[in-house]
């Protein structure tokens, strides 16, 4: 009995080595893609064709837990759209989202994902707040980080409609910091507020 089950432990390891490489080599090829899908939004390149787009299952593969280090365009947004919307519906998810591919190479903001979310925390003013404030930024809840991932795919591939209409800057209702003076109001969702410079700033 003993013997058997040290052959079943080995055929399992055995068998867990292949499958963890080909997620691997799946994860690398996910992120290979999702930098070409953030340099055409870069570029105002036309959509990707489908041969070109993320897959469920790619994305699947890239940060599967929530704790891989925050180094690729799907770990950065994904990540990004769970800490400021866990607990809120899709609409203000894809809100989210939109807000950081729609500063994507926009004057004033860098033009890699990860340089959009990662954006002031030099001068300790980041422009998401989940990125400085001291605590892990590993994924608590599974199932939100997965419809999160699910956003960043679809946001990569340019197949989500943008419901800020171009907004670069949001809040939550539940504050009024004094920059949003400045700003036109956009949209506004079931937990946050959206805005745009006036027309007469932008470019």
């Amino acid at each position: 009995m003993r013997l058997s089950w040290m052959v079943f432990c080995l055929a399992l390891t055995l068998l867990a080595g292949p499958l963890h490489a080909a997620d691997s080599a799946q994860a690398a090829v996910a992120e290979d893609k999702a930098e070409a899908l953030e340099e055409k939004v870069v570029d105002e390149a036309p959509p990707p064709k489908k041969s070109e787009t993320l897959t469920p299952s790619e994305v699947k593969a890239v940060d599967p837990a929530g704790q891989s280090p925050m180094d690729d365009s799907i770990t950065c947004l994904a990540r990004t759209i769970y800490w400021e919307a866990k607990q809120a519906d899709a609409q203000d998810m894809s809100a989210v989202a939109s807000v950081v591919i729609n500063r994507l190479g926009n004057d004033g903001f860098p033009d890699t994902i990860c340089g959009v979310v990662k954006q002031g925390v030099e001068s300790k003013s980041c422009q998401f707040s989940w990125w400085c404030d001291g605590r892990s930024d590993q994924v608590e809840e599974k199932d939100r980080y997965d419809v999160a991932k699910e956003i960043a795919r679809k946001a990569l591939n340019q197949q989500l409609k943008d419901p800020t209409h171009g907004a670069l800057y949001f809040h939550d209702r539940t504050v009024h910091p004094d920059w949003a003076k400045a700003y036109r109001k956009t949209a506004e969702t079931r937990l946050f507020l959206f805005y745009k410079p006036n027309q007469a700033l932008a470019r």
